[in-house]
This record gives structure tokens, C-alpha cells and sequence, in this order.
């Protein structure tokens, strides 16, 4: 991460991008799209890989940056849509359909909440020549919802519903989004949890045991129910 009070490279993207778009990207700089993503989530991905159904359109048609999201989005009357708020749901439950998902999708960015495991980035991500971009903090969705443009069409809405099915949306200034893994692999989470963990003994040592106590609570770090 930058130092602080220094600044933040920033990167804008149009879409869709190719591998070597992404080459210079590394952990921790801020990221901006322009251009076509499209949501897709448990729902999406169970059909698509599990069920054999395959992407509902082409990459053309809908992009190849996928965000793991449910928008927050009402059709009007005249069958236009609303979009409010993307809000981001988080990404490490879709780690087992990944290896199919890359083959079928041809996806060179996935956005979510939270991150993935760093072998997961190493084993699936890296062959693929894709990264993953993980949003700031939480509740952003607001501000993210600025950045949509118009909302182009929906695909598997009547059987998954308004939260599950894909969204293809284009989208301006769109982030801000974090650089959590890039093309080598490497964790922005995995670098600076190692930072922090260093410090932990020292931080907890010479404090006296808790006196009240809920389930779950531990003095010690690696017994603690999360």
C-alpha cells in the first residue's frame, strides 16, 4: 500500500481488455472502467458450468469483466430499467467453478468483495491472464451506482430473478476499485495481513484476560471462532 500521505496510482480501463492491458498493474493501485461488464453470481454460475448451459450470449455481447454482484435495480412500466447501487457480495464461494467458468466466460477481471485464497489466484487467475479487482470498503454501492451508464439487457431473469440473474451493463468512471490480485499472482490482502500479523504478539502481550466473555471469544489468536 502507499504510504501515507502519498498518493494512489490510479488506472482507467476501457473495456474490454486484453492481458496485456493488465500487465502493468500491480496490488494496491486504484482501478476505473469504461465500458461493458456483467453480473453474474451463484445462481449464473451453476447453470453455466454445473448445469452445462454455457454463457447466455457472446463475449461481444456482454463483456469480459464479470462482477460477483446483486444491483440493486427495478423495471419501470415502460421496461426500462433503474439501477441504483452495485453492490459487491464476496468471492470466495465461487472458487469451485472457476476453472470452467475461465474457459467459458474468456474473463480477464472479476470484481468482488473480500478477495480469494492467494492459490486460487496462482491456480486459477494466472493461467488465465486475469486479475481480480476487489471494491473499497463497504457500503459503496451508491457510489458505484453512479458509474452506470444504462443498463443494456438482463439474461436468465425469469428463472434466477432480479438479485441472481446476469446483468450486462455499460458503465463510465466506474470504481473506485482496488487492485487485489495481479497477472503473477500476488494478494494485496495476502502482502499486508502479513504485515499485520508480525505485530500481533507485541500488540496483545502484557493485557490481562477478559473478564466477561461471549462464545467464541479467546485470548488466543489461533483458537478464535470466526
Amino acid at each position: 500500500m502507499a504510504k501515507p500521505g502519498s498518493k494512489l496510482k490510479t488506472v482507467r480501463l476501457k473495456l474490454p481488455v486484453t492481458t496485456e492491458d493488465l500487465r502493468g498493474l500491480e496490488p494496491g493501485m486504484v482501478v476505473y472502467l469504461e465500458g461493458r461488464i456483467f453480473t453474474a453470481r451463484e445462481g449464473v454460475y451453476k447453470k453455466a458450468v454445473e448445469d452445462g448451459l454455457g454463457m447466455p450470449a457472446s463475449q461481444a455481447e456482454i463483456g469480459n469483466v464479470n462482477f460477483h454482484c446483486s444491483p440493486a435495480a427495478t423495471i419501470k412500466p415502460d421496461g426500462s430499467y433503474d439501477m441504483g447501487a452495485v453492490t459487491a457480495t464476496a468471492s470466495f464461494r465461487f472458487n469451485k467453478w472457476l476453472d470452467k467458468w475461465f474457459e467459458i466466460s474468456g474473463c480477464k477481471i472479476i470484481i468482488g468483495k473480500g478477495g480469494m485464497a492467494p492459490e486460487v489466484y496462482l491456480e486459477k487467475f494466472v493461467p488465465n491472464g486475469a486479475i481480480y479487482l476487489t471494491t473499497v470498503g463497504y457500503g459503496t454501492g451508491a457510489l458505484l451506482g453512479r458509474g452506470v451508464k444504462q443498463v443494456v439487457t438482463t439474461y436468465w431473469r425469469e428463472e434466477l430473478g432480479l438479485a441472481q440473474c446476469v446483468w450486462v451493463i455499460d458503465v463510465e468512471n466506474f470504481g473506485p476499485f482496488l487492485v487485489e490480485s495481479d497477472l503473477q499472482g500476488n494478494s494485496l490482502f495476502e502482502r499486508e495481513n502479513a504485515k499485520i500479523a508480525a505485530g500481533l504478539d507485541d500488540l496483545y502481550s502484557g493485557l490481562k484476560p477478559a473478564i466477561l466473555k461471549r462464545y467464541g471469544e479467546t485470548d488466543n489468536r489461533e483458537d478464535e471462532v470466526i
